[in-house]
């Protein structure tokens, strides 16, 4: 048997029922939300400036490799 057993109401469940147990229930939803949020937010800026200083970082490399080299000599 399962630690949580239904109990029967002696009353009808009401509307007020239903939407008092879904606020309880949302309420815990949008608490774990809040939590996570701060540290996802953190995240993808982290991700984002390693994408951007990568693609800096290897498109100056690649901008050096093919530079042309250009030699003037005067007689």
């Amino acid at each position: 048997m399962s630690a949580k057993t239904a109990v029967l109401p002696d009353r009808k469940i009401t509307r007020d029922d239903i939407e008092a147990k879904l606020q309880e229930l949302r309420g815990e939803v949008d608490q774990r939300a809040e939590a996570v949020k701060v540290p996802a937010i953190a995240i993808a800026v982290g991700v984002a400036v390693v994408t951007i200083a990568a693609a800096y970082l290897l498109g100056r490399r690649r901008g050096r490799k093919r530079q042309t080299v250009l030699e003037i000599r005067r007689f």
